[in-house]
């Protein structure tokens, strides 16, 4: 009998909602730290540590410097004399506690579990995403939960990928999908992998030409009729 097919999830807005997971996270450690936590701060951050996980994912900086610097710019540029290693500890801690779910994430993982075999591909901290998880509970429904900083690659490497799936026992390319929010690193790395990749877009942002995804949706809802199209039973 031929496996389940797979589905891999990114986590952070995909499921579970980043956004505000990271500014109540944030928030709370800039109170700790002296500095009022203003919207425009909030969204200043939130710019900068994009900036800093897509240049974690070209290649150009390390994890640690990744999960420094975005305190570092930040403090910089409000003239907050903190130490950037302390903001990451607290803000790590804050984070790690609680969960918020993107709609119509509790109504799919229950619509998926049983039908396809289901995985987490994450470039999030280990402690982090595994407090997250526990919070929301949905460990249950997944095969295999998988973190770049533990696999030793992050996405949109081929090797993230490839040390990925070859956890996975008879794994096939050709019965797999691959479904996230990011461009950069979801879409591309599942390209890179040589995987059919389904793009979450609920904002309607534009498509990027040079990162072409397979397939589209714009609420979680709209991916089990995709994969009952692409995965017939039978």
């Amino acid at each position: 009998m031929s496996r389940r097919p797979a589905v891999l999830l990114d986590l952070d807005d995909t499921i579970l909602d980043f956004h505000k997971a990271e500014a109540a996270a944030l928030s709370q450690t800039l109170w700790e730290l002296g500095l009022e936590p203003r919207e425009e701060i909030l969204r200043r951050y939130s710019d900068i540590n994009r900036r800093q996980w897509e240049l974690l994912e070209e290649g150009k900086q390390t994890r640690e410097q990744t999960l420094l610097r975005r305190f570092e710019i930040l403090f910089a540029e409000y003239g907050l004399e903190a130490s950037g290693t302390e903001a990451r500890d607290r803000y790590e801690g804050h984070l790690a506690v609680g969960h918020w779910f993107i709609p119509g994430a509790e109504e799919l993982l229950e619509a998926l579990y049983g039908r396809y075999e289901l995985y987490i591909v994450s470039n999030g901290t280990p402690k982090v995403q595994a407090g997250r998880i526990a919070s929301a509970g949905i460990a249950r429904y997944f095969e295999r939960i998988f973190v770049s900083e533990e696999l030793g690659a992050v996405k949109p490497s081929a090797e993230f990928f490839a040390r990925s799936v070859g956890c996975i026992p008879g794994f096939e390319r050709e019965r797999a999908l691959l479904v996230g929010d990011s461009l950069s690193s979801d879409i591309r790395g599942a390209r890179n992998a040589g995987i059919r990749s389904c793009w979450f877009n609920p904002r309607g942002e534009a498509p990027r030409p040079e990162i072409p995804a397979d397939f589209e949706i714009r609420a979680l809802a709209e991916l089990p009729p995709l994969l009952e199209r692409l995965f017939p039973a039978g």
